[in-house]
């Protein structure tokens, strides 16, 4: 005889094969629950494989304080940066000419688009990119209360990305520019549009460091 009830708002039916499902399920949560915390010390252990070898600077206190509770920790970070990179779609260390996770002067940029173009005949483009973090989660509670406190933080495109064996956070900021800059050994933007572009770079780096500070601001 089948007979139903509630379950997390949801209405189950008690048939032998949704009996043997929630079992399972229950056990695999207890499974994640127990190995979580080992989980962390391994991954937090690990060498940084970030091109930087290290935290950047402006996200280094957040991602401490979110590492030091006992259900979270931090799988990767940016604290927003500047790139010249190789326009294609296949990812890769080796497209990746110049970054820059601090604000950016015309001299400098220029710069290092001569030396670029003078090497390259690939399409180069440049890319401002927002601050992004990844978190993981013990629980789904805690995974939507980190959706929260990003929304409140000005952080807008933040979202649940992985309920396999952790829940992982996606939290990012929508703030950036992208563009070609260097065609077949020629910068094909004039200096007047560069400055522009250093000009709104920067204020889009500024907000970002702005929301990290923010989201810092609501962990107690």
């Amino acid at each position: 005889m089948e007979y139903c009830s509630k379950v997390y708002g949801l209405r189950i039916t008690h048939s032998p094969i949704t009996v043997k499902l929630f079992k399972d399920l229950h056990i695999k949560f207890f499974m994640l629950k127990n190995n979580f915390p080992q989980r962390k010390k391994d991954v937090l252990s690990k060498k940084d494989k970030s091109s930087k070898d290290s935290w950047d600077k402006k996200i280094k206190s957040l991602c401490k304080k979110i590492n030091s509770f006992e259900n979270y920790y931090t799988t990767s970070s940016c604290s927003g940066r500047i790139v010249l990179m190789i326009d294609e779609d296949k990812k890769g260390p080796e497209l990746f000419k110049v970054i820059i996770h601090d604000l950016i002067d015309f001299d400098n940029l220029k710069r290092n688009l001569e030396k670029i173009a003078k090497n390259n005949k690939s399409l180069i483009k440049f890319k401002q990119e927002p601050c992004i973090i990844h978190i993981a989660c013990q629980t789904l509670k805690d995974a939507e209360e980190w959706c929260k406190k990003a929304q409140l933080s000005g952080w807008k495109r933040s979202g649940i990305i992985s309920f396999g064996r952790r829940f992982i956070v996606e939290l990012n900021s929508t703030e950036k520019l992208e563009f070609p800059i260097i065609n077949k050994n020629k910068i094909i933007v004039s200096d007047e549009f560069l400055k522009l572009i250093i000009k709104k770079s920067n204020e889009n780096l500024k907000k970002s460091w702005g929301k990290i500070e923010k989201l810092e601001s609501y962990l107690s």
